[in-house]
């Protein structure tokens, strides 16, 4: 869906660093030292931006009315 504001487990802002892990892992960057140079440390919070797996723009167009 969209991604979370903040970490579930620990509570740490985590949609600040998305638009930018985003477009250099599609560059082709290793997600690892993306993660490490934004600054993002703790695994619970590297889980949630590993794993996250952006849908919103499948569910718009069932959301439309006709």
């Amino acid at each position: 869906m969209i991604i979370p504001v903040r970490c579930y487990t620990c509570g740490y802002p985590i949609s600040i660093h998305w638009e930018e892990f985003e477009s250099r892992v599609r560059r082709g960057e290793d997600p690892k030292k993306v993660l490490d140079d934004l600054g993002v440390r703790r695994y619970c919070c590297r889980r949630i931006l590993l794993t996250h797996v952006p849908l919103i723009r499948d569910l718009i167009f069932y959301s439309r009315k006709i």
